[in-house]
């Protein structure tokens, strides 16, 4: 598969790293020399320019690409190369930052086919969401970070609270929430869950138990 990568920082480079290492094809478009030097260092075609410029976009193979990710630390033109790509037909993945507002999340996110976040999920989840995958998985994504799936019982402490009222660890981050049967989607704040949600967690490796005790006691 054809990949763009907008943005050559952390999620960036690691997202296009994983990419060639399964064999697709990907193609770097950053506005920074450094970074651009730094992805032809690291063996990637290149294009130095605005990823917000369609003409770049055109130039990085965007009428072929299979989807495009926009990685870079600035929404608009996160957004605006979005936008490009579903001009050309592409798959969509925008990075929002953890700071994000609820409004400015429900701007966004109809628009796009996904949203990453938080940033902490990093080149994992940009993959996962590249290549159309779900988030129904139990996967190592670093040397201290885990990300696990985990469901709701009927009588966990969570049942009735709100996203932002859920005590867990300062490390731990819910990145998606699906109810019962349902695909996993970005949550929002107000979010309440219910018995049978399934919510995917990412949390230090050695926090992670606690966060399963926390929303899925085993005496639940």
């Amino acid at each position: 598969m054809r990949f763009v990568i907008v943005g050559y920082g952390r999620v960036g480079s690691r997202t296009a790293t994983i990419l060639a290492e399964e064999g697709h094809e990907v193609r770097i478009v950053d506005e920074n020399t450094d970074r651009i030097e730094r992805a032809t260092t690291d063996g990637f075609e290149t294009v130095h320019g605005d990823g917000a410029d369609e003409d770049v976009l055109v130039d990085a193979g965007i009428e072929t690409a299979d989807a495009i990710g926009a990685f870079t630390p600035d929404l608009n033109v996160n957004f605006s190369a979005c936008m490009v790509g579903t001009h050309h037909g592409c798959r969509t993945v925008l990075r929002i930052d953890e700071d994000y507002r609820e409004d400015i999340y429900e701007k966004y996110a109809e628009e796009v086919d996904e949203i990453i976040y938080p940033e902490r999920l990093g080149a994992a989840g940009a993959k996962t969401a590249l290549l159309g995958g779900d988030f129904n998985v139990v996967a190592d994504l670093a040397e201290n970070l885990q990300l696990t799936v985990l469901e709701i019982r009927d009588g966990s402490p969570a049942v009735g609270k709100r996203m932002s009222e859920l005590e867990l660890p300062e490390s731990a981050r819910i990145y998606a929430h699906g109810r019962a049967r349902e695909s996993l989607t970005i949550p929002l704040p107000g979010t309440e869950l219910e018995a049978g949600d399934e919510v995917a967690v990412i949390t230090d490796a050695d926090r992670a138990e606690e966060v399963r005790s926390t929303l899925s006691p085993a005496n639940a």
